[in-house]
């Protein structure tokens, strides 16, 4: 029979839709996106996909998938820039859409790591000490696990390591606290455990794609 693989045959996907993609093992071998929300069920499920729940739309290998309810959006203007990145940027504009390449800045930490016992202790234990350094293995024994069991249960279920996925809460809660609150910058990545301003501004960029000015408003 006949694979994707081996007709060429452009197949494309979004949100729960990438499920029926994994299940039939069209997605075996390939990277692929999926809702932010449903990445820890999807990498259980389908151990054969590379999944990255940080992009919004990922093409691999002829087969392309997109995450979030609203991702057909983004699925759709990706598949006709495959054909012409002009007419895409012509419907975008008519559309009145953004290009939208990320998902991180929509991912909320905590709903990820509710997925696993043991992720969802971690994370709230570094939330109770956010303004302060974070020791892994300080985290391991006081949960009662070895560093180890706490690196692979926290890759196995978000596909990230212990110190990203800290990374993930400061930058959430800064990003929280810059859209709701007056605080200043330098106030806000004391609170998230930054001593410098400049190391939370490079990392809100990195991880977000976003810029301080956009959480906050264009004079920040």
């Amino acid at each position: 029979m006949a694979t994707t693989r081996d007709r060429r045959t452009p197949v494309a996907s979004a949100c729960t839709g990438t499920f029926l993609l994994a299940e039939s093992g069209v997605l075996d071998g390939r990277r692929a996106t999926t809702s932010w929300w449903l990445a820890p069920v999807f990498r259980t499920r389908y151990p054969a996909v590379e999944v990255d729940q940080s992009r919004m739309v990922i093409t691999s290998d002829g087969v392309t998938t997109a995450g979030a309810a609203f991702g057909h959006v983004d699925l759709a203007l990706a598949v006709v820039r495959m054909s012409s990145p002009a007419l895409a940027d012509l419907v975008a504009r008519y559309l009145v859409v953004d290009e939208r390449p990320s998902q991180s800045a929509y991912t909320i930490p905590s709903a990820l790591a509710r997925s696993d016992p043991l992720v969802s202790a971690f994370e709230r234990w570094v939330r109770a000490r956010l303004d302060q350094p974070i020791s892994i293995g300080e985290a391991a024994r006081t949960l009662g696990v070895s560093e180890r069991t706490l690196q692979r249960t926290v890759q196995r279920t978000l596909g990230t390591s212990p110190v990203r996925f800290v990374q993930d809460v400061r930058v959430e809660q800064a990003s929280h606290l810059l859209r709701t609150t007056e605080l200043s910058l330098e106030s806000i990545a004391r609170k998230v455990g930054y001593e410098h301003a400049n190391t939370l501004r490079v990392l809100l960029r990195r991880l977000t794609g976003r810029t301080v000015g956009t959480f906050r408003g264009p004079d920040v």
